[in-house]
């Protein structure tokens, strides 16, 4: 299992074009992602769950990926991350 954090620095924080971006990044790869805000975790490969979280700019999210490609997944999910939100 690979996990990292990662502060958000889009100023309207994940709304729905970077969520469908993430979605469509994390569904690459048969691990199972999920990412987390306080007490929440949700999978990373649903919109609506993504959204739901609510994460505004500033917040810090947690990402955990587990599963058969979960090196590689874990770091282009961060890389994407850092890059677009």
């Amino acid at each position: 299992m690979k996990t990292f954090n990662i502060t958000i620095t889009d100023p309207i924080g994940i709304h729905a074009r970077p969520a469908g971006l993430l979605v469509k990044e994390a569904t690459q790869y048969q691990s199972t992602v999920t990412i987390g805000k306080n007490d929440k975790n949700v999978d990373a490969k649903r919109i609506m769950a993504i959204m739901s979280l609510g994460v505004k700019q500033g917040e810090t999210v947690r990402v955990t990926v587990e599963g058969p490609d979960e090196k590689v997944a874990a770091e282009a999910i961060e890389k994407f991350m850092k890059e677009n939100l």
